[in-house]
């Protein structure tokens, strides 16, 4: 018996990296999972390959910037298994990186369309089901870089942490007394596609140089992250509400630059953490 049978969980974001591995273990755990994305080959991709596994499995193409689309994912999900017992926001785009004067308002604003406003509507929905469910229910909302700090060069994604941790702290007292259980999870640093491709404004490219050895020291594999998103959706944190938490803790810190030391002194090769940098031109108003 997995921890998690019986249950329905709808994760965003889900047709590869972080929100797939969250996806693969609650399925590995007993719970029917559906995903939800913005490119329908992926998604399909994925769903096929967790049926094959025996998991229950679906998916339905969305962007969690528009609320219609997202109530009517809670919709397949009810549709197809019956009730939710899981969201988990786990969508987001990095954005631009650069100063914010230069950055195309366009592009600005359709990170806080996914990271802000695609966390909001799946808070309001997935809420709005628990409640009417009337049986408790689980909301895990991701964090990352930024959440409890200015973050230069990344105002938009960085900024849009700091909001969904209060955001979601907030909701955590606004609901204590429902049995629904609202979370906080920074997932740390993941070798994932998100941090790898990375599009910047000419000129800050050489900026993102020291972001390879970062990633060296101190990139996760997916499954740590996952193992905590796994423990906030269990019986194990029934009654625990509102808590926040952060994968990148102070021993991965200090022991990411001692095994760098110990690789360079070995004369051991580096991995690979080149970057895939697109180079934006400057937006200019004037």
């Amino acid at each position: 018996m997995g921890v998690l049978d019986g249950k329905v969980a709808v994760i965003t974001g889900s047709s590869h990296g972080l929100g797939l591995s969250i996806a693969e273990a609650y399925a590995l755990e007993g719970a029917a999972v559906v995903l939800a994305a913005r490119s329908s080959n992926a998604l399909n991709k994925a769903v096929e390959k967790l049926i094959q596994h025996g998991a229950k499995a679906s998916s339905l193409l969305t962007d969690v910037g528009e609320l219609n689309q997202v109530k009517a994912l809670a919709d397949h999900a009810v549709e197809t298994f019956g009730k939710i017992d899981i969201w988990v926001n786990n969508a987001g785009i990095s954005g631009v990186y650069g100063p914010t004067a230069s950055i195309d308002p366009a592009l600005f604003e359709r990170v806080i369309r996914t990271n802000i406003f695609g966390v909001y509507y799946g808070s309001l929905v997935g809420l709005q089901h628990f409640l009417s469910q009337g049986a408790g229910g689980k909301l895990i909302n991701m964090l990352g870089r930024g959440d409890r700090q200015p973050i230069k060069y990344q105002s938009a994604y960085a900024s849009s942490k700091t909001w969904v941790r209060n955001f979601t702290l907030a909701l955590a007292k606004e609901y204590a007394r429902t049995g629904i259980g609202v979370y906080a999870l920074n997932p740390g640093l993941m070798d994932t596609e998100l941090l790898r491709k990375v599009d910047a404004v000419k000129g800050y490219e050489k900026k993102l140089k020291p972001l390879s050895a970062v990633i060296r020291m101190w990139a996760e594999p997916l499954s740590v992250p996952t193992e905590k998103a796994v423990w906030l959706a269990s019986p194990a944190t029934d009654k625990k509400t509102g808590l926040d938490i952060q994968v990148l803790g102070t021993a991965r810190l200090v022991k990411g630059p001692i095994r760098e030391l110990k690789r360079i002194i070995a004369r051991q090769p580096a991995p690979d953490t080149t970057l895939d940098i697109t180079t934006i031109a400057p937006y200019k108003m004037f």
